[in-house]
């Protein structure tokens, strides 16, 4: 085990982006990354199945994907800079993704924010 995570399993709510996480998810990070392509962006849109098939994620990996499960998809190992641009594909904003992350309606989360009127 990597020295630098003993004890991060008594952190809740923590899940480490390892190289072992890395290596096993590579697939998943890097439909994510295409994201910031149009022409991806586009044919993920047009039909999603094929382009999650095209790419040769997992069953759980598309399973997390249409349902966009946000937390899943983390604890799962999507690195969240990447995750990000699936965010905006599915149209929510980090703040949204975070809410939902969360467990919370977004107005909620905003209500833990310091400028809770902020959008």
């Amino acid at each position: 085990m990597n020295p630098q995570l003993k004890g991060m399993e008594e952190l809740g709510g923590t899940y480490a982006f390892d190289i072992r996480t890395s290596n096993r998810t590579l697939k998943l990070n890097r439909f994510l990354w295409k994201m910031i392509g149009k022409e991806w962006r586009e044919r993920y849109l047009a039909d999603p199945e094929a382009i999650m098939q095209e790419a040769e994620l997992n069953d759980t990996e598309k399973d997390l994907l249409r349902k966009q499960d946000w937390l899943g998809l983390v604890q799962y190992g999507a690195n969240f800079f990447v995750l990000e641009k699936f965010a905006r594909v599915a149209r929510k904003t980090n703040l949204e993704v975070y809410a939902i992350m969360r467990g919370e309606s977004f107005e909620e989360f905003m209500q833990t924010r310091r400028v809770p009127e902020s959008r």
